[in-house]
């Protein structure tokens, strides 16, 4: 394979579109006034554009590189498109929690009390304890959460598409 595609232009291209679409996503939530509340579409559209963007990138990849793909190149490209994705993200979130929304981590500790006391039916004191700690390293979980939580979904994505996609020069003959 002398004339490798470049996996870089890939990764940052769709890895780009990812980032912004779940930065629109999240824009939406802010806009709608939704951004404290507990509901379930923006998980599954975020989950649904994710798996997308690193399928397609895979498959760019794939189609650039003359049809042959090898697992190790897939999993290079979903995982470095994921990547991207999770670096605007988090960029996002640090804008939002610190510049956007100046009470973004006391706002989100509240929901979430509001949220225990309603579905688990949890006393006070119950709360107090499981929240003591939430807004002292907020944004060092938040922030660290959002990239490791999206790497280890870009990488479960790869694999899986990577296994399936697979392609290699002696397959052929």
């Amino acid at each position: 394979m002398e004339n490798q595609a470049n996996s870089k232009s890939i990764i940052l291209n769709y890895g780009l579109y990812l980032g912004l679409a779940v930065v629109i996503i999240s824009l939406v939530k802010y806009a709608m006034g939704a951004l404290y509340t507990q509901e379930y579409y923006s998980g599954i559209i975020g989950f649904a554009l994710m798996i997308a963007f690193v399928v397609l990138g895979i498959k760019k990849f794939k189609t650039d590189n003359g049809g042959f793909l090898s697992f190790g190149q897939a999993v290079k490209v979903g995982i470095g498109v994921a990547m991207i994705a999770a670096v605007i993200n988090v960029v996002y979130i640090y804008l939002l929690a610190n510049f956007i929304e100046p009470d973004f981590a006391v706002n989100t500790v509240e929901a979430q009390k509001t949220m225990m006391a309603d579905s688990f039916g949890m006393t006070e004191g119950q709360i107090e304890e499981a929240t003591k700690s939430s807004l002292e390293n907020f944004n060092l979980s938040l922030l660290g959460g959002a990239l490791i939580g999206n790497l280890f979904i870009g990488g479960v994505i790869s694999l899986i598409a990577g296994a399936i996609m697979k392609k290699s020069e002696e397959e052929t003959y």
